[in-house]
């Protein structure tokens, strides 16, 4: 790695902010904060996993994100938004650090190793936003379901299979690959013949490596 990458650590972000932070634990389905609520702080997974939505005025709900341990959600804060774009919420027993609007501006300003880490963290979501855009504009609705599922497993180079949260549902998964229910559940009972995913008895879902076929393949 060169000096001049940018790379995200999440325990360096949480050390920064040191006790300038309030902790709370969230049960499962519980709000963290609702769309259209005032954007006044950023917000940590220390553990768990928070699903961010939004809704249409006809009522319409899609998942826009899931995020696990050690992402950040809530930056708009930063800007002027004063109003929250969408729903955060606890899909299992969580942790969330929250850190207000003043004192992020305040660590900006005064500690350049943690505007440097934020920057990393923003510049990260960026390019995952553009990648889901592309990934939307142009590809086949299963390889983007294939993507999700190896994206939620937080699939590592050295591992041969890893396992999705039981908190994630195949609703979930429709929202978040822009298709139907019945799509993914076509998708998914595929994937499982094909030995790229596995049930397990708690409910929740395996992805092995060879998923990443579906995606390489053209």
């Amino acid at each position: 790695m060169t000096r001049n990458t940018l790379t995200f650590n999440s325990r360096k972000f949480l050390k920064r902010i040191g006790t300038q932070k309030t902790t709370r634990e969230y049960p499962d389905q519980q709000a963290i904060y609702s769309q259209g609520d005032a954007a006044d702080a950023m917000f940590h997974i220390q553990r768990g996993n928070v699903k961010l939505a939004v809704k249409s005025r006809r009522g319409q709900q899609a998942v826009i994100a899931i995020l696990g341990r050690g992402d950040v959600f809530g930056e708009g804060c930063l800007v002027n938004r004063s109003r929250r774009t969408s729903t955060a919420t606890a899909i299992e027993s969580s942790t969330i650090n929250r850190v207000d609007k003043g004192t992020l501006a305040r660590l900006i300003h005064q500690k350049p190793a943690f505007a440097k880490l934020l920057i990393s963290y923003l510049l990260s979501r960026t390019v995952r936003v553009e990648e889901d855009f592309v990934d939307l504009l142009f590809n086949s609705s299963e390889k983007r379901l294939a993507r999700i599922l190896l994206r939620l497993a937080h699939f590592g180079k050295s591992s041969t299979a890893e396992t999705v949260h039981p908190g994630i549902n195949q609703a979930h998964l429709a929202q978040m690959a822009g298709t139907t229910r019945s799509r993914v559940s076509h998708f998914m009972n595929k994937f499982r013949d094909l030995g790229f995913v596995d049930y397990t008895g708690s409910g929740g879902l395996t992805v092995n490596s060879g998923l990443l076929s579906v995606v390489l393949h053209d």
